[in-house]
């Protein structure tokens, strides 16, 4: 049986299947084409870039935690210019599209990179990162839906490019942050980033993270991100990208039947770099054994009445 692995909803980003690469997990993409044949992958989005070359935060940087981990490396990265010069020439000669994940301390400096990756070959997009907990202010644009706005309303103004704005689990109300989204422009928002974390030495008695505090990822967190994804998915007219824990086409299945139209897969590639495509293959095999002829059917089905979703817990 032949499978439709092609999402139904992607925005404005043409995706041959739904199984995408997390920011900051996969390096630039041309880490991992030595192990795997990356051509077969929805898209990849690449690690942060800022305007400017950035050295990152002291050491220690990572730091492992039940079912996941810490990180907080603080946006290390070449800058902007040097991605556009070494990596866009690579890019342009790929078939996966590459979509350039990026940060900055304005609005006007998100646009003004915009600008510089419009006409760039082999970048099929941009994923706003408007919510690193790793970095000094790198939340506080994703936490407001006003700034959120004006963010994502700038680099709208500044590019046809399609526009994926990622959103932290670290507010109170991130539907109104995804709205925020939308109304301004976004082609599509991807969530959740990662929530703030730390662990202690006990022995030391100080906290392992030089900057204290830290980013968890990994599958801890995924309860947390598939709820956010189903409440955000029943609020907004546009693709939701699920982030958060996903290992299997298990877990991406309840992604997909919570309402996202993809996913991506993050830091469980460190344990396991074949991940992204053992997930792909994966749904493939389940639609297959389930009789399902486009993975597009299950998008959003798992979702309840609204009677039913009342969000009071005990």
């Amino acid at each position: 049986m032949t499978v439709d692995l092609a999402p139904s909803r992607a925005g404005a980003l043409v995706l041959r299947n739904p199984v995408l690469t997390a920011s900051g997990t996969f390096g630039y993409g041309t880490e991992y084409e030595s192990i795997f044949d990356i051509q077969r992958l929805g898209a990849i989005v690449c690690k942060t870039a800022t305007r400017h070359p950035r050295s990152g935060n002291a050491p220690a940087r990572i730091a492992e935690t039940p079912s996941g981990m810490l990180n907080s490396i603080g946006l290390q990265n070449v800058g902007l210019e040097a991605v556009v010069r070494d990596k866009g020439p690579i890019w342009a000669g790929w078939q996966v599209p590459v979509i350039v994940n990026i940060a900055a301390e304005s609005g006007a400096e998100f646009a003004e990179m915009a600008v510089m990756l419009g006409d760039v070959p082999g970048v099929a997009g941009l994923e706003l990162n408007i919510s690193c907990p790793n970095v000094a202010g790198g939340l506080d644009f994703g936490t407001d839906p006003v700034l959120t706005a004006e963010v994502v309303s700038a680099v709208r103004r500044s590019t046809k490019l399609p526009i994926i704005a990622k959103l932290t689990p670290n507010v109170t109300d991130i539907v109104s942050i995804a709205r925020a989204c939308e109304d301004a422009g976004a082609d599509a928002v991807s969530l959740i980033n990662t929530l703030v974390g730390m662990v202690i030495d006990i022995r030391t008695r100080r906290p392992i993270l030089g900057t204290v505090s830290g980013g968890l990822s990994g599958p801890a967190i995924k309860p947390v991100a598939l709820a956010a994804v189903y409440r955000v998915a029943g609020a907004v007219r546009i693709p939701v990208i699920g982030i958060g824990g996903i290992r299997t086409a298990e877990d991406a299945l309840e992604f997909i039947m919570a309402g996202a139209s993809a996913v991506q897969v993050g830091s469980v590639s460190f344990v396991d770099p074949w991940t992204a495509p053992n997930v792909l293959s994966g749904l493939q095999d389940w639609c297959s054994e389930e009789g399902v002829d486009a993975v597009r059917d299950l998008i959003g089905v798992g979702r309840v009445p609204p009677r039913l979703a009342t969000g009071e817990h005990r």
